[in-house]
């Protein structure tokens, strides 16, 4: 709403709109006037589709290659299977059981192994993350060192714009604005390899040997000190037994000792 052109400043946008004041505040009827926007014609409609728009994409493959190395060994390896068979990849499809070397995966095995049902993401798109796990022991073979793969889902909804502009004959600026529904797959590799020697064996044997000798020194002194502080506890609980003293020198008087000064008394 505005009374004058000075309450739409020109190029601000509109929070709630479509485009950025051109500055000219217009009547809109005859009780009310508003700012006039510049923006494209009509307005986005943001609709949601009613029938699945990836649906023949269930079948669609996904061809991954990926290859690792271990610079520290010198090891390299690569995820597609070594063969001059040329028509192999394009009949074989991953499978984690009868064929894990094949790096051809369908889009639908990816969905469901995310835990996800593809008619879901077929409607309104989504983003699924492959994660390709290189865990390697170089002490045996290089063929044990093979990739183990897994899905998960990241989104349940996956779309984007992009539009193409182009001039009309009446030298108007046009564009066609299309929101697009996908599947959208993040790749991410880890990886990590271990390799016998005796270098870090012998490190770390010396290093426990150490730790030993330093524990069992630890060890004593713990001991003695609570040895000691057991002594004091018994000391100062019992009283310890002392022999009877003997009688004081003194005068015997009728068979009775007395002592002047002295409160000891005792019977012959």
């Amino acid at each position: 709403m505005c009374k004058e052109d000075a309450d739409c400043p020109m190029g601000n946008p509109v929070v709630h709109g479509n485009g950025i004041k051109t500055g000219k505040c217009l009547m809109f009827n005859t009780t009310h006037s508003t700012c006039e926007i510049y923006g494209w014609c009509p307005v986005e409609n943001g609709t949601l589709p009613r029938k699945p728009l990836l649906a023949e994409a269930e079948n669609f493959t996904l061809f991954i290659k990926n290859t690792v190395h271990f610079t520290k060994f010198n090891f390299s390896k690569c995820n597609t299977l070594q063969t001059t068979d040329s028509s192999y990849f394009k009949s074989c499809t991953y499978d984690p059981v009868f064929n894990p070397s094949c790096p051809v995966f369908r889009v639908r095995d990816m969905v469901e192994a995310a835990g996800e049902n593809f008619g879901d993401l077929a409607l309104l798109g989504g983003s699924i993350r492959v994660l390709i796990e290189w865990n390697c022991d170089l002490d045996h073979p290089a063929t044990q060192c093979q990739p183990q793969y897994s899905f998960s889902l990241q989104d349940r909804r996956y779309n984007f714009r992009t539009a193409s502009y182009y001039w009309g004959s009446q030298r108007q600026l046009y564009r066609n604005l299309l929101k697009l529904y996908g599947i959208r797959f993040d790749l991410s590799v880890h990886g990590q390899a271990g390799k016998f020697s005796i270098v870090p064996t012998a490190v770390s044997f010396g290093t426990s040997i150490a730790f030993f000798g330093a524990a069992t020194i630890i060890c004593d002194l713990v001991l003695l000190y609570l040895d000691a502080k057991a002594d004091l506890y018994w000391k100062g609980k019992f009283e310890e037994a002392r022999p009877p003293k003997e009688p004081p020198p003194g005068r015997y008087d009728g068979g009775a000792l007395v002592e002047v000064g002295q409160s000891w008394h005792g019977r012959s």
